[in-house]
């Protein structure tokens, strides 16, 4: 299947303008393609109580789920504020999780160029049971 990243991240870059981020002030918006082709968005939105914080991919990913998918074939993220926004330790594992037969490509912005990674580099020995 291909895959527009330059769409990919256009998409997240407008998630991101509705990004919640009043203590970290670091915006970040998602977009992740699902086998069926099908694209899902997220943000991040932050909470008081930081352990309540939720990341954008698995904003977007929690999307894709709610909307059937089960495999992720890519994940962009775009954060203003940081050029090359790769995912946190958590939504590592997550993108591992529903990698599904696929090794999902993060998708992230370098000179304002798309630059793709595998999640099996950014997690080498990610847990699936």
């Amino acid at each position: 299947m291909d895959i527009d990243y330059r769409c990919m991240l256009n998409i997240a870059k407008e998630a991101s303008k509705n990004s919640y981020a009043p203590f970290s002030k670091f915006h970040v918006g998602a977009c992740v393609m699902g086998a069926s082709g099908n694209l899902y968005k997220g943000c991040n939105f932050e909470n008081s109580s930081f352990g309540l914080t939720i990341c954008a991919e698995r904003c977007a990913i929690g999307n894709a789920i709610s909307n059937g998918e089960k495999q992720i074939l890519a994940v962009a993220i775009f954060s203003p504020e940081s050029d090359e926004c790769y995912p946190c330790g958590a939504c590592r594992q997550v993108i591992y999780e529903f990698k599904g037969d696929f090794d999902t490509e993060i998708i992230t912005e370098k000179d304002g160029n798309p630059k793709i990674d595998k999640i099996s580099s950014l997690l080498p020995y990610g847990f699936k049971i």
